[in-house]
């Protein structure tokens, strides 16, 4: 039994300050190599209008901003585009948004970046998302997704882990179950003991290619890491595709 669960598993565990507590030291230089990578690779114009769906606390969004582009960045938690609204101007806007709605807006790129999909039991959500960021890019519109490399992940799979982060000792388990990567995370803090999931679709290159080409996607471009390097199954870190 997953205590502090809902429905979707996503809507408690992101808006907690756990979770930005457990991921503190994600890598931003890393991040913004990839912005500047992905940027210059798709030749976007200044001043293009590009959403970064979801964008958390707005690390992608902000760094896009500075790099000359209107940015929108959206998320379904309400504390992450609290704090993610404190770097807003006239060109980077932050709101709440659940992606699986369609977007109200058209955007010169979509970005979703960080493995920020495949988080539902159902295809056809995951389909339907698809299609909203379909209907959402201008006619020459670039879509890119920043997924995980599953095969690389399976045979490198930790089953336990603690991590010990601002005195808060994180249990982290992991296993491969019904076509999920799952990750069970259990800790004491606040004079209470928690427990979360997280948990993201196996989806591989070619399962990913078959949504892209249901949803009207044509897949232009696939990279294997940040510096943009080719695919290899075997050895990339990520699964970065790029798509009209």
């Amino acid at each position: 039994m997953i205590k502090n669960a809902t429905t979707d598993w996503f809507t408690s565990w992101f808006d907690t300050s756990y979770y930005h507590i457990l991921y503190k030291n994600r890598d931003d230089k890393e991040a913004q190599l990839f912005m500047q990578n992905l940027t210059s690779f798709l030749q976007l114009r200044k001043r293009s209008h590009i959403l970064d769906l979801p964008c958390g606390k707005g690390r992608h969004a902000v760094y896009l901003n500075s790099l000359g582009y209107k940015v929108t960045g959206t998320d379904l938690s309400e504390n992450s585009i609290s704090f993610a609204k404190k770097f807003e101007n006239k060109s980077l806007h932050f709101q709440v948004a659940d992606m699986r709605k369609p977007l109200q807006n058209n955007y010169d790129a979509i970005f979703n970046l960080f493995t920020s999909f495949g988080y539902f039991d159902d295809d056809e959500i995951d389909m339907q998302i698809l299609k909203h960021i379909k209907n959402g890019l201008k006619k020459e519109g670039v879509f890119v997704m920043d997924f995980l490399n599953v095969e690389k992940v399976a045979k490198n799979l930790v089953a336990d882990e603690v991590k010990t982060v601002d005195g808060i000792e994180f249990n982290i388990t992991r296993k491969i179950k019904n076509g999920f990567i799952v990750k069970d995370i259990s800790f004491f803090a606040d004079e209470k003991q928690h427990t979360y999931q997280e948990k993201v679709k196996f989806l591989d290159k070619n399962k990913l290619t078959y949504y892209f080409e249901k949803a009207g996607f044509s897949i232009l471009h696939t990279f294997g890491n940040y510096h943009l390097d080719p695919f290899d199954v075997k050895t990339a870190n990520r699964l970065i595709l790029i798509a009209k």
